[in-house]
């Protein structure tokens, strides 16, 4: 390519807010603003956000970033957006959102989906005359949790029947962003996912299903038309694109959900080429040339937001989130933490604390399982423990172990990956706001026995992810190239004197589910 470099405006939409960032078409980073948006937590396993917030917080960083006048505005070709997935935003004709965001946190329809699903016999808690037309069609079949797209819907329309009415359509957090961008009501091969009411079979052919729709009892014209993930979905509205100062006809991308973008922006893209993600949550991908079901252990193959390709999908449901539990709930007091109070990165001091403990948190065992667990096991009510704790025990051996805790949770589904794959990573690139951790970084590679990759800026890897898709869309760069231009800071090899020990805790924390 010659000429100037062109840039990607790129929104990813976390659990804690969007952090809006100008990205060139090779990945590099120019700026970034992020906003804080809460959380709401209802009692029965809700949790909601305010769709109002989220956009208000994007279009806030939005105007910060480009406040700055970094690049020019000519060079800036796309608007790109990546958010949380498995979300559920019920909006009128107008685009207005009708309640709070259901989030993929909420495990409210869990109870609703079991009785959509009240067929016998059953296999794994499904109706057999339903499961394998699900496995058939989409590679899965909705989480009996009641976290997925397609439960939050059910619940809705049980418990709030005029909002279910009054639905013009239901739509995943980054489908609803690019609703309030372009005016077009529209989901990606992708984020439709978690609805598990598509024929995902061919992944460049993703549509409806009518007998899957029938299944779980909702409306087709509830649901949005689709695209794939690098279509350019539509001109960005003219009065988004002048309180942004943008150019009026800025293409806005089809984009992808987190998991997804995190996959692109990891450069992890070669089929068999894994990334580990810690953020608010965590998982273990890869791409791979087949679709594949492991109904058991909660993970399957399905379509990649890189077309043509199936990923492999998995989630821890808590992972860095319990880092923000150990400050907020456990650490805090008159010493040191207090003291770094309001400093710029409090997780820090945690890594010093981390790193002064020897390995295996003199044999204090931490399940990060705060809020349920998706995979290698899908259960909504198993809760987090300290185990084996004794007089002799600090509060040093505690956050040590919750670092441990996440690494042995993130070896125990990466068992089930690589025999999902049927071959072994030869490393795995490390991406997230964890992976801005040396000690964790090393502790994955001791636990988990493999080499880490620990990329350049790992919290900008789902911004980056769908900047790569962007330019993909528009033809600036092809897939052959994201990898080469994704840096790493710095590889991490198991330590062998830590073998024994990890292994010996292993055993005992599968032992303790």
């Amino acid at each position: 390519m010659t000429g100037r470099m062109k840039y990607v405006l790129a929104v990813d939409l976390g659990t804690s807010g969007p952090k809006t960032a100008l990205i060139s078409i090779h990945g590099d980073v120019v700026t970034d603003a992020f906003e804080e948006t809460p959380i709401i937590l209802l009692p029965g396993g809700g949790a909601e956000q305010d769709p109002e917030g989220w956009w208000k917080a994007i279009m806030s960083t939005a105007k910060q970033v480009l406040a700055r006048r970094l690049v020019p505005v000519d060079d800036i070709i796309a608007v790109s957006v990546t958010t949380q997935w498995s979300g559920t935003v019920p909006v009128d004709e107008n685009g207005h959102h009708l309640m709070n965001a259901v989030i993929w946190m909420d495990s409210r329809g869990a109870e609703p989906l079991k009785e959509k699903l009240n067929g016998f016999p059953k296999f794994e808690g499904y109706p057999l005359t339903q499961v394998f037309t699900w496995l058939r069609l989409t590679g899965g079949a909705p989480a009996l949790s009641g976290k997925d797209s397609i439960s939050h819907i059910v619940w809705i329309q049980k418990n709030c029947p005029d909002i279910y009415r009054k639905t013009h359509k239901f739509l995943e957090p980054k489908d609803y962003v690019n609703m309030r961008l372009t005016g077009k009501f529209a989901a990606t091969f992708d984020s439709i996912l978690l609805h598990w009411v598509t024929d995902n079979r061919d992944p460049d052919n993703v549509d409806y299903s009518d007998k899957l729709i029938r299944m779980v009892g909702i409306d087709r014209d509830k649901l949005p038309d689709l695209i794939r993930a690098v279509d350019v979905l539509g001109p960005l509205k003219k009065d988004v694109a002048t309180e942004l100062g943008l150019k009026p006809g800025t293409p806005v991308i089809g984009g992808t959900p987190d998991v997804q973008s995190a996959c692109v922006g990891s450069g992890a893209v070669r089929d068999y080429e894994g990334h580990v993600y810690i953020g608010t949550s965590s998982w273990i991908t890869a791409h791979v040339p087949f679709k594949r079901t492991d109904l058991l252990h909660s993970m399957g193959s399905f379509p990649s937001p890189i077309p043509g390709r199936y990923l492999i999908l998995t989630e821890q449901e808590c992972a860095g989130k319990c880092l923000m539990w150990l400050r907020d709930n456990v650490l805090y007091h008159k010493d040191e933490l207090l003291q770094q109070e309001k400093a710029p990165d409090i997780y820090k001091v945690m890594d010093r604390i981390v790193s002064r403990v020897p390995a295996g948190a003199n044999n204090v065992i931490f399940t990060p399982w705060l809020y349920g667990e998706r995979t290698p096991v899908e259960d909504r009510h198993i809760r987090s423990s300290l185990f084996n704790l004794s007089l002799e025990n600090t509060r040093e051996d505690i956050a040590r172990a919750v670092f441990e805790g996440v690494a042995l949770n993130q070896k125990w589904l990466l068992t089930y990956v690589e025999k999902f794959m049927k071959r072994p990573f030869q490393a795995l690139n490390f991406i997230g706001g964890g992976a801005n951790s040396d000690v964790w970084s090393q502790i994955l590679a001791d636990v988990m026995n493999t080499t880490i990759r620990q990329v350049k800026d790992p919290i900008f890897s789902n911004a980056r992810g769908v900047a790569f898709l962007a330019a993909l869309a528009l033809g600036h760069i092809t897939v052959e190239d994201i990898s080469r231009h994704i840096k790493i800071k710095a590889e991490y090899r198991p330590n062998p004197d830590h073998r024994k020990i990890y292994d010996s805790l292993f055993r005992e924390y599968v032992n303790l589910y």
